[in-house]
């Protein structure tokens, strides 16, 4: 029988500096916005130009999902214009992953290999993935065996100072059968694995559609993520068309003393893609 998400739930909820009056504008850390670019490339416009105007509206990073031959120019362009790389994929695949124990040889070669080209790079955290539920493995199990393939490779991640972000994604939607559906399995994950190196790519789009209550979820586990990801429900396009609000979510997550990069991982809906980057900073900012 699958677990139930909530029994893992932690018991003692982070005490929120929002409380304390951790909003004023003089005190908060200010989040740094990254761009995820396979959503905002398009044939018109160089990899150089992209990184070029979003540096200029105030974007902070950029990251990518897979390595691809583009590489390179990306890492170039970035560097250009004075942009972090700030994630990237560390293996293969999402639907394949490391609840499965067969993987975790395939997987530690993968993750070792982005782990020295992250470390080359200067990119802070690399994208995992639980894989898909299987018929006759349990939450549980499936969550020792993650953990477990996990602990393979965060000796090499604490030394070179990266994060392994598990990345939580939705199972209704986008990423039927997907295991790492709820935060409390996530966090469990990221426990038992033990190192502070391991941690969860916290996408905000996915958990509004599986379980809702974000700024709680957050605000107990936020020593456990070590990366957002941001889009609008329904739609996943630009995070002021949606129903998520945005802004108080941020203000909350600056003063909760998040340091790490805050990515748009959009699909513009507007055909000018650096005015969407633009009106969407513009929002998050107030």
């Amino acid at each position: 029988m699958a677990a139930n998400p909530a029994a893992m739930a932690p018991v003692t909820a982070t005490v929120s500096a929002c409380a304390a009056g951790g909003l004023d504008k003089e005190s908060r850390v200010r989040i740094r916005q990254s761009f995820c670019y396979p959503c905002f490339k398009t044939p018109e416009m160089s990899l150089d130009t992209l990184c070029r105007e979003a540096a200029a509206i105030g974007l902070k990073a950029v990251e990518l999902w897979f390595r691809g031959p583009d590489f390179d120019e990306l890492v170039a362009a970035a560097r250009k214009h004075g942009l972090v790389v700030a994630s990237m994929c560390g293996h293969k695949t999402l639907t394949d992953g490391l609840n499965r124990p067969e993987n975790h040889d395939r997987i530690e070669a993968e993750l070792r290999e982005s782990l020295e080209i992250a470390a080359k790079v200067g990119i802070p955290g690399l994208i995992c993935f639980s894989g898909n539920r299987h018929d006759g493995q349990s939450d549980e199990e499936a969550l020792d065996v993650c953990a477990a393939g996990l602990r393979r490779v965060t000796p090499v991640a604490e030394k070179l100072g990266i994060n392994l972000n598990l990345e939580l994604l939705n199972s209704k939607v986008d990423h039927k059968g997907y295991q790492c559906d709820h935060t409390a399995w996530g966090v469990a994950v990221c426990r038992k694995v033990g190192s502070p190196r391991a941690k969860l790519l916290y996408d905000i789009y996915h958990m509004q559609i599986m379980e809702g209550d974000l700024l709680n979820h957050i605000q107990a586990n936020i020593s456990a993520i070590g990366h957002f990801h941001a889009a609008a429900v329904p739609g996943r396009h630009e995070v002021f068309n949606g129903e998520i609000n945005y802004p108080f979510l941020v203000k909350h997550i600056e003063a909760l003393g998040y340091t790490s990069i805050f990515a748009l991982e959009y699909v513009p809906k507007m055909e000018n893609h650096t005015e969407s980057l633009r009106r969407t900073l513009e929002y998050l900012r107030g």
